[in-house]
């Protein structure tokens, strides 16, 4: 990916994702003068007023109107101008639903949907700004592409790949200082493809946003602790998903973990569990996330820990699902 975009370890502490994000769409925005900015009141929540600040005449708050905004975002892009829009993810997918499905999804439309604050990391502002129901609402629609950065760098390399790529493009940031997975924008990010970031052959975890950086870690403590060689593979673009990478997986490792910010039902797990059934070849395999039911109320981090999709959760997982067994021998030939 083009940019090699990277800043100060002063600067990088001091960055939220989003900040990375609307510094990215500036650069964006210098280079291609077609691409304008859309926000509902929520410019500096999402820091694409960040955009609006060096652009202002390529920059427009509608007000607290979602719907309207995404309709304009439709209309933007049928005049040839590339459109990103800023809201927050429960807002881009559930309330303005209909206008996403119909205006841009169905008329293939060249939007790109910054949505901020995903997954439960506005944690303290309740269930009304928890994202749990939106990449599996995103996911469904025809001609959407959608991503979950694990950090900063990978932010900026997805708002990259959307500007490049024709179409609808759905793209998950967090609200806060997520945790750095990448140094820089140049380790090889391409759009669709899962990357490995810790090899192994007992146990594969999968992983996409603010649960990448703790599949890593509780990678390496298992590696160190139990000697357990544990896959991390991120799946930042969920839709194309990566079904080779999976199904490498499944072969290699035989039980598989998806550990995601999300209700476990129709998101990365139910993709990931879509590849195994298709495959044929069984597997143990556990799904970490919200288990269908509504978040707590609190600081991310902390219902990270409650959920069991940080660090501590996850080898508490990779425990368990060690110890189950798949089946009876390692004789596939009667499976497919």
């Amino acid at each position: 990916m083009a940019g090699g975009l990277t800043y100060t370890a002063v600067e990088s502490t001091a960055l939220s994702t989003a900040e990375y994000y609307g510094k990215a769409l500036c650069e964006l925005g210098a280079e291609h003068p077609e691409i304008v900015a859309l926000t509902a009141d929520l410019g500096k929540s999402t820091k694409i007023g960040l955009f609006g600040d060096a652009f202002p005449d390529r920059f427009f708050n509608v007000g607290i109107a979602e719907q309207n905004m995404f309709s304009m975002a439709a209309g933007f892009a049928k005049a040839g101008c590339v459109p990103f829009v800023s809201t927050f993810s429960v807002f881009a997918s559930l309330r303005a639903a209909d206008q996403v499905h119909a205006d841009i999804c169905y008329q293939n439309c060249n939007v790109k949907i910054i949505a901020t604050h995903g997954g439960t990391s506005f944690g303290q502002a309740g269930s009304t700004h928890h994202a749990i129901c939106d990449l599996a609402v995103e996911r469904a629609f025809p001609n959407m592409t959608v991503i979950v950065p694990a950090d900063g760098m990978e932010t900026v390399n997805a708002v990259r790949a959307a500007y490049e790529t024709p179409g609808p493009f759905y793209i998950r940031i967090n609200r806060g200082f997520d945790r750095v997975v990448y140094e820089t924008t140049d380790y090889g990010f391409q759009l669709g493809k899962a990357s490995t970031m810790r090899e192994g052959t007992d146990i594969t975890v999968i992983a996409n946003g603010s649960c990448v950086f703790q599949a890593i870690q509780a990678s390496d403590f298992l590696n160190n602790a139990d000697g357990l060689k544990v896959r991390v593979l991120n799946v930042h673009t969920l839709k194309p998903l990566d079904k080779e990478a999976i199904r490498k997986a499944i072969a290699d490792t035989r039980r598989i973990i998806v550990a995601e910010d999300h209700n476990v039902n129709g998101a990365l797990g139910s993709a990931v569990a879509e590849v195994i059934a298709e495959y044929g070849k069984g597997c143990a395999f556990t799904r970490l996330g919200l288990q269908d039911q509504f978040a707590p109320i609190g600081l991310h981090e902390d219902i990270m820990s409650i959920l069991g999709i940080d660090s501590n959760g996850i080898i508490a997982a990779v425990r368990e699902t060690m110890g189950k067994d798949f089946e009876l021998d390692d004789d596939w030939t009667d499976e497919v």
